[in-house]
């Protein structure tokens, strides 16, 4: 036992794996986490020692274990102020919302979300997104015909005012804001942010966000953010300021962030192999199938922060210590050759159709099962559809190889995908 009762870890006895800031070879890292076990010791920036559930089934187990929390209290290292200001992965930890309560608390902040979050809401923006789909791709294709080379960044100009247009509009945003937030955003879910700098961005975000609310309750619209404020419990519970905003702050970043990394990697994803997509043009296969198999293959979240065992909790061959910070890899998960088979590594959008096929785990699982997992996979799916529609000649225009990741490993994407819109092959 160590001086505060914590059990140390029953590992191998290997050092910790520093993650890199960067996002630098996220796939290749995983491999070896993966082969080291289910549960490998981890480096966050600031040297905070933390844990990285690596794979499917042990992730599976681990989110939905009934000892195994989200609120930051029982953050044992933050309890203790051994985290410093400004560190970059606080947000994660200290945000109110849904994604950081449990048990009946939980139960209750989603429950007014869901009352809000409604599928019929969800729907009734179709035609919104197709609207704004066409319109940006109109905007792709002046990008890149005012370049002298024809090369525009589908990630800037589509991938990311797409969803960013649509999380805006369902809660109410001006459009004045989507530029400055998605800039916060970035600086909060990146890994390489400066402590002063993610205060800020912390501060800036959440002073806009209040606007937004107190503008709502003068004068409610047909918006999220007026369903939210008015949403009520049976018993006349209400979600607090600081639950409102923070809802808010998670909807804007996890509303925009995930699909913009969801289309950015689809359409890498079929650049790389134009067989898959010539599935889709043959009608042998869906574009609702290149989704859920981009989402197994490259999923748009990495290492997510952040869950904390309320006991000494074995996972694997590792006893991961009580009050711990663990983060659960997504990317890995959905690689896992234990859970998806030898042809892991390949992006297959005819996987999913097998019976045996184990479902990723992209969104989430349990209790904290992503709400806006049906607005994602609308947005992408019409995204997709439209976009190799207009432009059935798309092809990046750099070597996969050459794209650099997003400095994050929260995230998971190219931070910029050249395209050529009538690239020489013939589709």
């Amino acid at each position: 036992m160590t001086d505060d009762g914590r059990c140390p870890v029953s590992h191998t006895g290997s050092a910790p794996h520093r993650l890199d800031p960067t996002g630098a070879g996220q796939h290749a890292v995983n491999e070896r986490l993966r082969e080291r076990g289910a549960a490998v010791p981890v480096l966050l920036p600031g040297d905070v020692t933390a844990y990285a559930i690596t794979r499917h089934e042990e992730l599976k187990e681990f989110v939905a274990h009934p000892e195994v929390a989200k609120d930051a209290r029982h953050f044992a290292a933050l309890r203790d102020g051994e985290i410093p200001p400004g560190w970059p992965l606080a947000t994660f930890a200290t945000v109110r919302g849904m994604t950081t309560a449990d048990g009946a608390d939980h139960k209750r902040l989603r429950s007014l979300v869901t009352r809000a979050f409604t599928p019929r809401r969800v729907e009734r923006l179709r035609p919104a997104v197709e609207e704004l789909t066409a319109a940006l791709l109109d905007r792709l294709a002046e990008a890149a015909a005012a370049a002298p080379d024809g090369v525009a960044d589908l990630r800037r100009h589509f991938a990311l005012p797409l969803p960013m247009g649509v999380i805006c509009r369902l809660l109410g945003v001006d459009a004045e804001h989507q530029d400055r937030l998605h800039a916060l955003s970035n600086d909060i879910v990146g890994t390489r942010t400066a402590p002063e700098r993610a205060l800020a961005a912390n501060r800036e975000m959440i002073a806009i966000l209040g606007q937004v609310a107190a503008a709502r309750l003068r004068s409610p619209g047909d918006d999220l953010t007026s369903a939210l404020i008015a949403a009520r419990e049976e018993d006349g519970d209400r979600l607090s300021e600081e639950e409102l905003i923070g809802t808010l702050l998670l909807m804007i970043i996890a509303g925009h962030e995930t699909t913009l990394n969801l289309i950015t990697n689809a359409v890498r994803a079929l650049c790389a192999h134009r067989d898959q997509l010539e599935l889709v043009r043959s009608s042998k296969a869906s574009w609702g199938d290149v989704v859920e198999e981009t989402l197994r293959h490259d999923s748009p979240v990495s290492f997510f922060p952040f869950r904390y065992p309320t006991r000494d909790l074995p996972v694997g061959d590792t006893v991961i210590p009580r009050g711990a910070p663990v983060l659960v890899s997504y990317t890995s998960a959905g690689r896992d050759p234990r859970a998806h088979g030898a042809d892991a590594d390949r992006f297959d959008i005819t996987r999913h159709a097998r019976p045996d096929a184990a479902r990723h785990l992209s969104f989430g699982h349990g209790a904290h099962y992503c709400l806006g997992a049906p607005l994602a996979r609308m947005e992408a799916t019409i995204a997709l559809q439209a976009l190799f529609t207009r432009f059935p000649r798309l092809d990046l225009a750099v070597p996969d190889e050459q794209l650099v990741p997003h400095p994050s490993f929260v995230g998971n994407s190219p931070q910029e995908l050249p395209v050529l819109l009538t690239a020489a092959h013939s589709g």
